[in-house]
């Protein structure tokens, strides 16, 4: 049975946007999993997804503190629509990142991380997929924010789209 995912990271909320665009939360609401790879920053929009998300797979960054890193993990797991799925917040320098993130979850199938705030999707030689969905709220160099949705069934993630977010 088909699994619809969204993928959001480097939200930065309130201090790069008072809230998430609305596009996005209007994804949330839909969503039958989301994925959040860090930087929330203030715990109350952890509180927010976790009432308005029907599963939730999320971490902490590198921005977040106390109750953040208290209640969500540094490297999260989960096996969704038969892909096995890994979420961290920092992979390190864009040079050599496949073969890095390869080595480093060599059991897993996509892995969804954040901290560049710039878009990416990558394989890595032995099959790792890799996903940035950017940030939706703080763009930095790209020309606009970003979130990804995505769709996983039977092994197969398909349907991947990065949704540009409107300054």
């Amino acid at each position: 049975m088909p699994v619809s995912l969204v993928l959001t990271t480097d939200t930065h909320v309130p201090t790069r946007a008072r809230d998430l665009p609305r596009a996005l939360w209007a994804a949330i609401d839909a969503a039958d999993v989301v994925v959040h790879a860090g930087d929330w920053v203030d715990v109350a929009l952890l509180d927010r997804f976790e009432e308005r998300a029907r599963r939730l797979l999320a971490v902490h960054g590198n921005n977040d503190h106390g109750a953040l890193r208290e209640r969500l993990p540094e490297v999260a797991r989960a096996e969704i629509g038969g892909i096995r799925f890994a979420v961290v917040h920092e992979t390190g320098g864009k040079h050599g990142r496949e073969e890095r993130c390869a080595a480093r979850f060599p059991d897993v199938d996509v892995l969804v991380f954040g901290h560049s705030h710039i878009p990416w999707d990558t394989t890595a030689a032995g099959g790792l997929r890799l996903l940035n969905p950017g940030s939706p709220t703080d763009r930095r160099r790209q020309p606009h924010g970003t979130y990804v949705t995505a769709v996983a069934d039977a092994g197969v993630l398909s349907e991947v789209t990065f949704h540009p977010v409107p300054r």
